[in-house]
């Protein structure tokens, strides 16, 4: 049976280069535009580390080109630090890290590591792009519109979001085209995994980036829907005139709110934190599973305990929807409550230390080459490891009542997405793009940019720990310099702006090398890394269906270094020798 939709023999421009039904365009769509996405996101952050280190104090180079309605005489106003805040993470998780994790490389590489031809559905999965798509165009547009973007934080909790009049309702539309393209991508890919792999590839011979993407996208089908009703309820609320998120009496102006009675805006916290705490392993598998291919290509042995880390990952999976509410100690829940989900957001912690050490472990004994990507995967350990650490006070309700909303939360959950996750993203690149491009990016600029990012990662997280134990609070419009007790700590925002700024220029590296290596990087064959997953089989760049013969598999994801093979890889569509 043939799954893939068949294609024209020489597709025209638009149909092989945008709205194309093959897995590997729609990828590297997916991938471009997150890209684009977070570079846009991290920009945003850029000009708010000038507020914080410089407050008050004119905008060099662009202040005069932002708008009187963002800043006045160059010094950012209040309203556009609050949207740009708001904006950030907004983009740097739904519209960058995400789309980059499981529209970028799961559409890519989930079909070629099965064996598929394409996935189950093309159409669909073109049409999960344009909604994405769609919704990153509309959530850009709120920029422009009377009162500006979103100025509700990344979680638009109401009733601020419900009576603040810039670009919220932007915000909330491209959130619902944003739920629909996972939800259309998530079937997808499920559907693909079940039931296009490859003769031989049973569930226990997967690679663990496939077990990663079968799994994060289980949490986005089963997650998302509670949101997308409530982003319609909070939407109704806006234009409509309900008040589901309103509590009777609520006073606005000085004037009770006519339309205001019997809502609950602690009912929009439990919707939106059912999704947003899956989401944040969402954003962790993949890059689980893709620093384990490279773990084990370039320690040049098999993974240590790849069953553990199946049945740890499905186990996050699981137990993820059930600690939801440790982001609401403050709300005052009672005992009871907080302390079963205190027990649960401990007992999550143990599978995610399964895995970790089961990478720590693979490192014992290895053959190491320390490659581009191997060094970003090997960075992403420990500063996984200590973001999870530090995520700990935040799951028992005494400390976390004293380190909510300050510069802790930021420094604990960044350290999981941005030396965590993106660095992870960053080995991928790094570790795919001869699959992708025939091609392999520049060694040289490539430690060049992991290097800088590295430090620079770490210049701007770590004394934010430092500010959130002395009690800063992170949306403090000046940075705290209003309160005596940040006055010894308000210091650390020069170092951390100024970090940001070096890293944004590391970037730069990476952007040129990206490019450059289009064009001119070193050819490649096929199997460059000489790695052992199906992927390899296909040519690089793989043409339509993917291979010139149907794989099949004879053996497990990671053969490397058998005793008595003539070679130290051995792949799983080499058949056996008799």
């Amino acid at each position: 049976m043939t799954h893939a939709t068949p294609q024209p023999a020489h597709p025209g421009f638009w149909r092989r280069c945008v709205f194309s039904q093959d897995h590997k365009v729609v990828g590297i769509q997916y991938a471009i535009t997150g890209l684009l996405f977070l570079l846009f996101g991290f920009v945003l952050m850029m000009i708010m580390r000038w507020q914080l280190a410089h407050p008050g104090q004119p905008i060099p180079v662009i202040g005069g080109w932002l708008g009187p309605s963002r800043v006045a005489q160059g010094i950012m106003l209040p309203e556009f630090y609050n949207a740009l805040g708001a904006m950030h993470g907004t983009i740097m998780v739904f519209l960058g890290v995400v789309p980059l994790s499981v529209g970028g490389f799961g559409n890519f590489l989930v079909p070629l590591q099965i064996g598929a031809p394409d996935m189950a559905f093309p159409k669909l999965n073109m049409a999960s792009y344009w909604f994405y798509a769609a919704g990153g165009v509309i959530m850009l547009a709120s920029f422009f519109v009377p009162g500006g973007a979103a100025q509700s934080g990344w979680t638009s909790y109401p009733p601020l979001a419900i009576i603040n009049q810039g670009g919220q309702t932007y915000w909330l539309v491209g959130m619902l085209f944003l739920i629909t393209s996972s939800l259309l991508g998530s079937v997808n890919v499920i559907t693909t995994i079940v039931q296009m792999r490859a003769p031989g590839l049973t569930f226990m011979r997967l690679p663990f980036f496939v077990w990663a993407q079968l799994v994060a996208n289980f949490l986005l089908l089963l997650a998302f829907p509670p949101l997308e009703a409530a982003a319609v309820f909070q939407l109704m609320d806006r234009l409509a005139g309900t008040s589901f998120f309103l509590p009777t009496g609520l006073v606005v102006s000085g004037k009770v709110l006519g339309n205001a009675g019997g809502g609950n805006p602690l009912l929009w916290q439990h919707l939106f934190w059912f999704l947003a705490h899956p989401e944040v392993y969402v954003l962790i598998l993949p890059a689980m599973g893709i620093v384990a291919e490279i773990i084990a290509n370039n320690t040049r042995k098999p993974l240590f305990g790849y069953r553990a880390k199946v049945y740890a990952v499905l186990t996050i999976g699981f137990l993820s929807f059930a600690v939801w509410a440790h982001h609401m100690y403050i709300t005052g829940m009672g005992t009871t409550m907080s302390s079963f989900f205190q027990t649960t957001t401990i007992i999550i912690s143990v599978p995610s230390i399964v895995i970790l050490t089961c990478l720590f472990l693979s490192l014992w004994g290895g053959s190491i080459r320390f490659t581009t990507p191997m060094l970003f995967a090997l960075a992403f350990l420990p500063m996984f490891g200590l973001g999870g650490l530090t995520g700990l006070p935040l799951g028992m309700a005494p400390p976390a009542l004293h380190l909510h909303d300050t510069y802790y939360v930021i420094a604990h959950f960044h350290y999981i997405v941005a030396p965590g996750t993106i660095f992870a993203l960053f080995a991928g690149i790094y570790y795919w793009y001869p699959k992708a491009t025939g091609r392999r990016m520049n060694e040289v600029l490539g430690k060049i940019h992991f290097v800088g990012t590295f430090i620079c990662m770490n210049l701007i997280f770590m004394p934010m720990f430092i500010q959130g134990l002395a009690g800063m609070n992170r949306r403090l419009y000046d940075g705290g310099a209003q309160y005596a007790l940040n006055h010894e700590v308000l210091g650390l925002h020069v170092l951390i702006s100024r970090s940001a700024w070096v890293m944004g220029l590391v970037q730069l590296v990476f952007i040129v090398n990206f490019f450059w290596s289009l064009r001119s990087g070193a050819r490649v064959g096929d199997n460059p890394w000489e790695a052992t997953t199906l992927e390899w089989a296909a040519a690089s760049p793989p043409g339509h269906g993917n291979f010139a013969t149907a794989p099949a598999v004879y053996r497990g994801p990671y053969e490397y270094s058998v005793p008595g093979a003539t070679r130290d890889f051995t792949p799983q569509f080499q058949a056996d020798v008799v």
